[in-house]
């Protein structure tokens, strides 16, 4: 199967935006100082060349630990944390310095440098509404509490542009956010189609189990939506998992897979064997994440009976123990090759007889509320 890398793809644009980010704000900052204290002064006679005061070397040498601090972000895949780290030291050493700076001459406070400009109008390279939010506010406060200290309104000059800069960011970023959006979901559409044309190259081998990974997935979902505790994004990787739940039985030969009788022990080992074959064939589809121990654990039992590693109890992943209960129900409620559908009634109380033994207890609580949810699914999936 095709190797779906939507995350990897994203932390590596992560990557190099940063990288990028990192070498223009330090040319922008080293440039824009040489520029303003020494190049030219040499043009103005009010103005001296060199620093306004020494606090300006205590800001480079912290300025300049965030190169290393680079290198350690990247190292530990938390590059999204850098540039909020490059516009903290920033706003707050510059705001120090020019309280220092102006502190005893107010009445000359000047300020506003490429720098913020720099800041305010690449925030949308991100595609990060906080991180765009966070700068624009920060440089905004940074000048309200400067004015409030320093007692000038001069600082409403770097205020408004500010301002005016930070909208026409706003109008780059929810362009770039709709262009993303129109990537992701053609992504998501790419992975449902393959991972639906793996599952109906499935059902052509075992026609029994036609619509059961749909209806697995479709219950999981709603019962890991009751439990609030996966983000959208696992979500999605949830359900993908779901639907693949039986892809090792592409190993099952037809004669036991489709067998009307009894198995023997032997087949029923045989048969035992998908979940691991199946962890094996997906293993690096990246769109499934975590949602990967669905495939291999969703016939583990909360008493530790299950297979194929016998995990016990919270051992079992939530999701998996999530499955395994949506994947029991649907089982019991459609056809198979060695006997009928059973009532969904009969079903129900199934799943609550295996509360503490096969099932999670808190889980199958949680079943009861969305029982009634399940059954429009099942009907729809009948009519």
């Amino acid at each position: 199967m095709q190797k779906m890398n939507k995350r990897s793809v994203f932390l590596y644009e992560e990557k190099r935006t940063v990288v990028w980010f990192s070498i223009l704000f330090f040319i922008i900052f080293i440039g824009y100082d040489i520029f303003f204290y020494f190049i030219y002064p040499r043009y103005d006679s009010i103005l001296s060349i060199g620093f306004p005061n020494t606090f300006v070397y205590v800001m480079y040498f912290f300025i300049l630990l965030l190169i290393p601090l680079i290198f350690y972000n990247d190292k530990r895949s938390k590059q999204h944390c850098t540039k909020y780290y490059f516009f903290f030291t920033y706003a707050i050493l510059s705001f120090i310095n020019e309280l220092i700076t102006y502190w005893d001459k107010p009445e000359v406070f000047s300020s506003g440098n490429a720098v913020e400009v720099f800041l305010v109008l690449f925030s949308p390279i991100f595609i990060n509404k906080r991180y765009f939010w966070v700068v624009s506010l920060g440089i905004t406060i940074k000048y309200i509490l400067l004015g409030l200290f320093l007692g000038t309104t001069t600082v409403a000059i770097p205020i408004v542009l500010t301002i005016v800069l930070a909208i026409i960011a706003f109008i780059f970023l929810n362009r770039f956010h709709s262009y993303v959006a129109a990537l992701s979901n053609a992504y998501d559409q790419q992975m449902e189609g393959i991972v639906k044309g793996v599952i109906a190259a499935l059902e052509l081998k075992d026609p029994y189990t036609r619509g059961h990974s749909e209806r697995v997935a479709k219950y999981a979902m709603v019962l890991a939506k009751e439990l609030g505790t996966f983000s959208q994004d696992e979500l999605k990787s949830f359900n993908y998992a779901c639907l693949l739940h039986d892809i090792g039985k592409v190993n099952i030969p037809d004669s036991i897979l489709m067998k009307p009788t009894k198995l023997t022990n032997e087949e029923y080992e045989i048969i035992k064997t998908h979940p691991v074959v199946g962890e094996e064939a997906v293993k690096n589809v990246e769109g499934l994440g975590s949602s990967l121990s669905i495939i291999r654990s969703h016939h583990e039992r909360w008493d530790g009976k299950g297979y194929p590693d016998k995990l016990k109890g919270n051992a079992i992943p939530l999701n998996a123990r999530i499955t395994a209960i949506a994947d029991a129900f649907d089982a019991m409620t459609s056809s198979r090759s060695y006997r009928g559908a059973l009532p969904l009634e009969e079903a129900y109380n199934r799943i609550l007889q295996g509360e503490g033994t096969q099932f999670d207890p808190n889980l199958v609580g949680t079943f009861k509320k969305v029982y009634s949810q399940w059954i429009n699914i099942h009907q729809e999936s009948y009519k």
